[in-house]
């Protein structure tokens, strides 16, 4: 899930005390969204930025990029920007309605150069993927539920190309109790120095308790392994975040 956007709206939704329901990303959310993750992810724009620069090298000509989890379209726009053969297709699939609904408007708005397709699907569910050389997910593994990672990511190896890759970002869980609690600490200090209040970062807290399910680096790269990457490698970490990226030959 991406952002970046410029006249974006600041994120106030839990601003106020009320009674928390399960996080969900709708038409509210949506339209906050790029502030929100701008604002909640440390070293979000240079995430970003890393993710595309992957992207970039191995995009494979003939071949379509899959985007799962797209929002509102960041990444596919900077790729379309970065990649420069033509005979590139790009995949966006997203659960939000609304966001794919952003995404459509914002690509149309920037002129994308590239062929794409947008498609509203949960990822619990089967999906058929047809010729990718790359798919990002970022911020999106932690959504779904744990049996179904397992599912997904052999399934993204078996149709992926060979020299593809995936590129994944999450948030993660530390190995030990001690280390857990210091990165969520320095996670919430982050928050708070960009503008969220206790009561937005407690609130929110338990809106993603339950929907938002992270595991550890370790958990992550064994996911990878197990269900038949080769290469796996990190090339992102900050306290409780991590990117990774995971090779096919």
């Amino acid at each position: 899930m991406k952002g970046n956007m410029k006249g974006k709206k600041k994120d106030r939704i839990f601003a106020t005390k009320m009674k928390v329901r399960k996080f969900s990303f709708d038409k509210k959310v949506v339209n906050v969204f790029d502030d929100m993750v701008e604002r909640s992810v440390p070293f979000y724009t240079e995430i970003e930025r890393m993710v595309i620069e992957l992207a970039v090298r191995f995009a494979q000509r003939g071949t379509d990029i899959y985007d799962l989890g797209c929002s509102t379209g960041t990444t596919i726009l900077g790729m379309s920007e970065k990649i420069k053969t033509k005979n590139i297709k790009f995949i966006g699939v997203d659960n939000s309605i609304h966001m794919i609904e952003r995404t459509r408007k914002r690509l149309k708005a920037n002129d994308c150069r590239h062929r794409y397709e947008l498609k509203q699907w949960d990822l619990n569910n089967e999906l058929f993927l047809r010729n990718p050389s790359v798919v990002i997910l970022v911020l999106t593994l932690q959504f779904i539920r744990p049996i179904r990672r397992e599912v997904l990511i052999r399934q993204i190896y078996e149709k992926l190309s060979k020299n593809g890759c995936v590129i994944i970002v999450e948030k993660i869980l530390s190995k030990d109790s001690v280390t857990n609690g210091l990165f969520r600490d320095f996670h919430f200090d982050y928050k708070k120095r960009r503008g969220y209040s206790e009561l937005e970062i407690a609130q929110k807290r338990e809106a993603l308790e339950n929907i938002l399910i992270p595991y550890t680096l370790d958990e992550n790269i064994l996911l990878l392994r197990r269900n038949g990457f080769p290469i796996v490698e990190t090339f992102f970490k900050w306290y409780n975040f991590a990117g990774l990226v995971a090779v096919k030959q």
